[in-house]
């Protein structure tokens, strides 16, 4: 029971995470055209919906090596932050690596530009440090047996039969 609990808390987490990356990835890719003047106020219904587009592209690419990160830190009871933030940054590398074009003759990534990789990397800094604080904490605490009950107190000293 404590396993079903246990993946409710990181799906939970992952999704906060995939959120709050996806609204960091927006947010910097869009950054150049908040800053032009020029280009009015930007209304509030794109946005929202820029902001589902990237939720939807970072839980999308993220999902496959997340779930390698969970497992690891599940399966060896890893709770500190700093694991958590290298781990998100691996992730949004691994996302942003998985959409360049990769030479197999030359073995080297083409193409690819260096702001985006350090927005996607920086996402995922981001991204793991959020899920380390819902679901990180109490990485493998689930496989921990329960403590055993506490015995009944002892009876009252006049209570017992053979006292009479």
């Amino acid at each position: 029971m404590a396993l079903i609990g246990r993946l409710f808390v990181i799906l939970i987490g992952f999704i906060a995470a995939c959120l709050v990356a996806g609204m960091i990835v927006v947010g910097a890719v869009l950054f150049p055209e908040f800053s032009d003047l020029g280009a009015g106020p930007v209304d509030e219904g794109v946005f929202e919906i820029l902001l589902g587009f990237g939720f939807i592209f970072v839980s999308g690419f993220a999902l496959l090596p997340a779930m390698v990160i969970v497992a690891i830190t599940e399966a060896f009871y890893i709770r500190g932050a700093l694991a958590y933030a290298v781990g998100g940054g691996l992730v949004g590398l691994a996302c942003y690596l998985g959409l360049v074009p990769f030479d197999p003759d030359t073995l080297q990534f083409t193409g690819i530009v260096r702001r985006h990789l350090e927005i996607m990397t920086g996402a995922g800094i981001v991204a793991g440090v959020i899920y380390w604080m819902i679901a990180g904490r109490n990485a493998g605490a689930w496989r921990k047996p329960s403590p055993p009950p506490k015995p009944p107190p002892p009876l009252p000293s006049r209570s017992r039969s053979d006292a009479m």
